[in-house]
């Protein structure tokens, strides 16, 4: 019986050890279930998402106090050219990360093009929830956004400034210093937007243009006329690309036999040719 009692005596005392180097010495997620610690991570998740909507808010009313004539130029530009409300562009404005580039922009000697894209562009849902494995719902919407046009790919409409000279841009020279286009590809035909922005807008431009700055002639010099030209033959060679592209152009299988047949010697096919 004493031996008995001090073996049962001995294995309480070992379990009792092991369970409290268990205890101490495994991590904390060894013994919590794991819906208490996924839990836990999508509170703090949607704590940090709080705080970083927060700081977004913060950053678009100091943008807009920024906002002045120059801005507003742009804007009335955009509005008029993609077809959104003066309001939306702003908010589309001071809300993008590279709100910066507008400064850039303006200052002397400064960035010589201002780009901005206006198409759909894969976005979370405004109540989207965290899912358990981390991810949100997601949808295609139409989106404005500013771009240096070589990290995203273009599949819509491209607005687009550029500078004439290396002045400061100022609120009085802005209209007179700043250039605005509109180049539209949409569902990404490039060829196509291109083709239509220099057949329908650049080159009738040019050819009703009447001051060719030093070319006193104008339309009548020479070299003014070769480079219509040359812009001319480039629209066409577009527009063969992209018919081409487009299987526009099929080519079938045509059967020479009956072409070649009566050819026996070389004159016949001299005459042929």
């Amino acid at each position: 019986t004493e031996s008995k009692h001090r073996r049962r005596g001995g294995d309480l005392k070992t379990r009792s050890t092991e369970l409290g180097s268990a205890a101490t010495g495994s991590p904390l997620t060894a013994v919590l279930p794991a819906s208490t610690t996924v839990k836990k991570s999508i509170v703090l998740s949607s704590e940090t998402r709080k705080e970083l909507a927060k700081q977004a808010k913060v950053t678009k009313e100091e943008r807009r106090a920024q906002i002045d004539e120059r801005q507003k130029y742009l804007i009335s530009r955009l509005a008029d050219g993609i077809g959104l409300s003066e309001q939306q562009v702003e908010e589309a404005i001071i809300s993008d990360d590279k709100f910066q580039l507008i400064e850039h922009f303006f200052a002397p000697s400064g960035l010589k093009k201002l780009l901005f894209f206006y198409q759909d562009i894969l976005q979370q849902k405004s109540n989207a929830s965290l899912r358990s494995d981390g991810s949100t719902n997601s949808l295609l919407q139409k989106k404005l956004f500013i771009t240096m046009g070589s990290t995203e790919n273009f599949t819509g409409t491209c607005a687009f400034f550029l500078r004439t000279s290396d002045k400061v841009i100022t609120a009085s020279n802005v209209s007179q210093e700043v250039n605005f286009g509109i180049f539209d590809c949409t569902n990404g035909n490039i060829l196509q937007g291109l083709e239509f922005f220099l057949s329908q807008i650049m080159i009738p431009a040019l050819k009703a243009q009447q001051n060719w700055g030093a070319v006193k002639e104008g339309l009548k010099n020479s070299q003014i006329q070769d480079f219509l030209y040359s812009v001319d033959k480039f629209v066409g060679t577009l527009s063969s690309s992209r018919q081409n592209i487009e299987d526009k152009i099929q080519l079938t299988k045509v059967d020479i036999d009956i072409y070649v047949n009566n050819l026996q010697n070389p004159s016949d096919y001299i005459t042929a040719g």
